[in-house]
């Protein structure tokens, strides 16, 4: 089966975001390790650091992994936003590799304008000098809406940086289901869902694939708006989430919520709840 879980929040400190994930029964979790929206960050301390690795072991949860801050922008065409993008992501990369997390999932860029080609090459530089300078951690490009002038909607752009980079083992992808429906890849009926996936296996390759996002959509197919909602809520209903959760490629696969967060975590449990009980459901 695969691991389920969501995205656990690292209030108080880093690793609080184990002990929500283990209340909720999570098998798997993504965190920030950062507030996401500053660029700043304290160092983290080697007491902290060993107060995560402490509550990973003894949660049970498998895997866990990092998403890097909103305000990055790898693909920036402006030079000073593009360095601190760059520095930014670095730091978020030391920051994973100290938890010893294994992957680190980025919305790559926006082109703001410079056009898509500029905006994956800005991305490739970006991703060259930065793995060459902190080592083992791996970078899960997401697949986006590609709202506005967002990067890697098409599974081409992911193709492109992969082919392009110095580095190309130590990129992958993460599957962001609201993302991929609201860029125009069917999901919902059983043709679009298995032409997503071959077409996905030809461009970039399965083995790439490394974690998936599980998000209702709450626009429609092809829409480029990146809205989330709850699973069976949205435009993508159950269907999808059904022959995925069930389908024998997956089986060994990290799945975690980004859906709207309630009190208490209630959403989250719902949720893990729809999607548990669609495991084992024939497809």
């Amino acid at each position: 089966m695969p691991y389920l879980g969501a995205h656990m929040s690292i209030a108080g400190r880093v690793d609080q975001a184990i002990v929500r994930g283990r209340s909720l029964g999570c098998e798997a979790v993504q965190i920030f390790t950062k507030q996401p929206n500053r660029w700043a960050a304290k160092p983290l301390t080697p007491e902290e650091i060993a107060a995560f690795g402490q509550a990973w072991r003894e949660s049970g949860i498998g895997p866990v992994w990092a998403h890097d801050a909103y305000l990055i922008n790898l693909a920036s065409p402006d030079p000073g936003l593009w360095e601190q993008s760059v520095q930014a992501f670095q730091v978020e990369l030391e920051r994973a590799r100290a938890l010893s997390l294994p992957y680190l999932v980025t919305h790559a860029g926006a082109h703001k304008g410079a056009g898509e080609e500029e905006g994956l090459r800005r991305i490739v530089a970006a991703l060259d000098r930065v793995l060459d300078r902190v080592p083992e951690v791996m970078v899960l490009l997401e697949t986006t809406a590609g709202q506005g002038d967002y990067l890697c909607y098409r599974f081409e752009h992911l193709a492109w940086v992969i082919e392009h980079v110095a580095h190309p083992e130590r990129l992958g992808v993460c599957f962001d289901t609201c993302h991929v429906f609201a860029a125009g890849y069917e999901l919902r009926t059983p043709e679009g869902y298995e032409e997503t996936f071959r077409r996905l296996d030809e461009v970039v390759g399965l083995e790439r694939l490394r974690v998936f996002h599980l998000n209702d959509s709450l626009k429609g197919l092809g829409s480029r708006v990146d809205r989330h909602t709850h699973i069976g809520q949205g435009q993508l209903g159950l269907e999808p989430f059904r022959r995925l959760l069930n389908d024998p490629r997956f089986q060994e696969h990290p799945m975690v919520l980004e859906t709207p967060k309630g009190p208490e975590m209630e959403e989250d449990r719902r949720n893990l709840a729809v999607l548990r009980g669609l495991l084992g459901k024939r497809i």
